[in-house]
């Protein structure tokens, strides 16, 4: 196993991003890119982490952490180019000495294969990850000598007419002995266009070492960077069409891919079918065998082997939808546990609950879970009757094999096998309503006439 060590580099406020939001927090596929970029590198497991940002930058240092509990922050003040930014890292690595990698926060789509690749040809020594592409425009070229080590990277603003010609296009991110770099680094000049120290200038400073630099290449959509709200977009779209292929090819059926969106962790298992409109957040986990229905909404959710949910449901953080249950059109579903085969097939809403197994709920039922200061729960036994239009105001329990008659609001535990009614009396007048018609039309025939 290959010792490593990771500098990510997301200090960028991303100015064209027109936000206040750290570029590297925007989100494709309900993830960060930033959490993207260290969930590939996670695939290599390295001993260390570090994530360069901005002042004011907390909020990225927490995002890293959710995926390298024990990584670092190292902080840019002065923004004075790549190479001053890694330079930023050196005292948080400075007992490590085995091969570093060099990653952007803002390049979501690199893959961990072609991250091992360049880092098994870096060693002690030093490798760039390099692309093809028919524009290169923008890019910085990769010039090589005769044996194809990469002798000079050259930014566009100084290229000559022969080299912007090139195709071979610089990534940025690279692999270097880390004691390579922490000698090279010092070394760095600022002479350029842009009057910044730039990390592309290691490869140079490598080769007068006696330190060639090696070549990995990857597909160009593995490094394409996020610089406007278009790149996201893009990125966005690339990322659905291939969980969706993923997904297809692992046994789900989706009725109309292109109009499903999943985030990057959904899970799903065999034989699902999934209809169109469907939209999964963050944190789902779905079972064989489960029926999504059209325009259903599913976030932090966990959903058991033959379920069917939908159409438009929604399934928010916490639920956790039993073997064979049924949670049907415009139901609610919040921090609430479903048994085996309950049914809640309309209009409710089951917040903060737990429903046991074979349960009924009716249309229109709601758990009223909030009393304006906090949550409370509702347990709900199991094979019990639930009629339409009730209010379960919270704290309560309902005992296995209940009944609640239709329209009752239910503010004590109902015991086992006991029948909950909160009815009040009907008051029938017969003929009312038809002398009622006739005295009002009695009126208006006066109205009239006069």
């Amino acid at each position: 196993m290959m010792d490593i060590a990771v500098i990510v580099l997301a200090a960028g406020k991303g100015t064209r991003m027109k936000s206040s939001l750290p570029k590297a927090l925007h989100r494709a596929a309900g993830r960060s890119l930033l959490g993207h970029v260290l969930h590939a590198a996670r695939a290599l497991e390295p001993r260390e982490a570090v994530v360069v940002v901005g002042p004011d930058m907390e909020a990225v240092s927490r995002e890293a952490q959710r995926v390298f509990p024990d990584a670092r922050r190292a902080v840019q003040v002065e923004r004075l180019g790549t190479g001053h930014a890694v330079s930023m890292a050196r005292d948080a690595l400075r007992d490590f000495s085995g091969t570093v990698l060099v990653l952007y926060g803002d390049v979501p789509l690199i893959t961990a294969e072609s991250l091992r690749q360049l880092a098994g040809l870096a060693g002690a020594g030093m490798a760039v990850l390099g692309f093809e592409t028919a524009n290169p425009e923008g890019y910085g070229r990769l010039l090589q000598d005769a044996a194809g080590h990469v002798v000079k990277i050259r930014e566009e603003l100084d290229a000559s007419p022969r080299e912007r010609a090139i195709r071979l296009c610089n990534s940025g991110i690279i692999a270097i002995g880390a004691a390579l770099l922490w000698s090279l680094l010092p070394k760095l000049r600022n002479a350029n266009a842009k009057g910044e120290y730039y990390l592309t200038d290691l490869v140079e400073l490598a080769a007068a070492a006696g330190a060639p630099c090696r070549l990995a290449t990857c597909a160009e959509r593995e490094v394409a960077g996020v610089n406007d709200r278009g790149q996201l977009a893009g990125i966005e779209r690339t990322l659905q069409q291939a969980y969706r292929r993923r997904h297809m090819l692992n046994g789900a059926t989706l009725v109309a891919p292109e109009t499903v969106f999943f985030s990057a962790d959904t899970a799903i298992g065999q034989d699902v079918v999934i209809e169109p409109n469907v939209v999964f957040g963050p944190g789902v986990e779905i079972g064989n065998g489960v029926e999504i229905l059209a325009f259903s909404h599913i976030e932090g959710a966990r959903v058991a082997a033959g379920a069917r949910i939908g159409p438009y449901a929604r399934l928010r953080p916490g639920a956790d939808i039993g073997e064979g249950a049924h949670i049907g059109n415009f139901v609610e579903v919040k921090k609430a546990v479903i048994g085996r085969g309950v049914k809640a097939n309309h209009l409710t809403y089951i917040g903060d609950a737990r429903v046991g197994a074979k349960t009924n709920i009716g249309a229109g039922t709601i758990t009223c879970n909030y009393d304006g200061h906090g949550k409370h729960l509702t347990d709900i036994g199991e094979n019990v009757f639930v009629g339409s239009n009730t209010a379960l105001v919270a704290p309560v329990s309902v005992g296995d094999g209940a009944t609640i008659a239709a329209g009752s609001v239910i503010t004590r535990d109902v015991p086992a096998d006991a029948l909950a009614m909160t009815r009040a009396a009907l008051d029938l007048r017969e003929g009312w309503a038809r002398r009622y018609r006739e005295m009002k039309a009695a009126r208006k025939a006066a109205r009239n006439n006069t």
